[in-house]
């Protein structure tokens, strides 16, 4: 026969469960919404940096104390004026010009300019050019110029010029993604390239 003892342990661990789980549930959701929140990579806009089918965690939190810098790779909300069909609700693409910087493509030998310094890419996509399409942009205060890693297949800034210089606001920003976590085969970090170290700062304000 079960002791009192153990009986009474056995109903109060039945009776915390629900509210260990419901504890658990809180967390994650929390976590999720203010902290850390996985993302799907779902086109080779990003390649080979990010792959088809890869995940990646984001960082909701950073942009709270401070705008997102060149280089850093971002998920954000596109503006509705970039057609974005309901699959595509979030966008991932990496930073090249922040406010005030006065982005060209390209010099005479194809590349990229940031305030009159070259960009050096070498996380193209293989055999990808800078851009195909040329464009020379102010960006506004409070707005990011975005591009993805693979330009023969990304639509990015350099296709919506004709609404806010293609531009897109800080605002809209989700967060920084900063790892990439699955599949094992391809675990790695986000950091900023080492070409946007040498980029100076705009002469003045967009």
């Amino acid at each position: 026969m079960m002791p009192e003892t153990s009986r009474r342990k056995q109903r109060s661990f039945w009776v915390e469960l629900p509210i260990l789980l419901l504890v658990a549930v809180i967390v994650a959701v929390l976590v999720r919404t203010f902290l850390v929140q996985t993302f799907y990579i779902p086109s080779g806009s990003m390649e080979t940096t990010l792959l088809i089918n890869d995940r990646v965690l984001v960082n909701k939190m950073v942009y709270r104390f401070r705008e997102p810098r060149r280089g850093e790779v971002v998920v954000f909300v596109p503006p509705k004026q970039w057609d974005a069909g309901p699959a595509k609700d979030d966008y991932i693409k990496r930073v090249v010009g922040v406010g005030g910087d006065n982005v060209v493509c390209c010099d005479s030998a194809g590349r990229i300019t940031i305030n009159g310094k070259v960009l050096e890419e070498d996380y193209l996509f293989e055999d990808d050019v800078p851009s195909a399409q040329p464009f020379d942009v102010s960006v506004p205060t409070g707005r990011l110029f975005v591009m993805g890693d693979h330009r023969s297949s990304s639509a990015d800034s350099r296709y919506h010029t004709d609404y806010q210089f293609g531009t897109i606001p800080v605002d809209a920003v989700v967060g920084r993604a900063f790892v990439i976590f699955w599949p094992f085969s391809h675990v790695g970090t986000l950091s900023v390239p080492k070409g946007y170290e040498a980029i100076p700062a705009p002469s003045s304000g967009g």
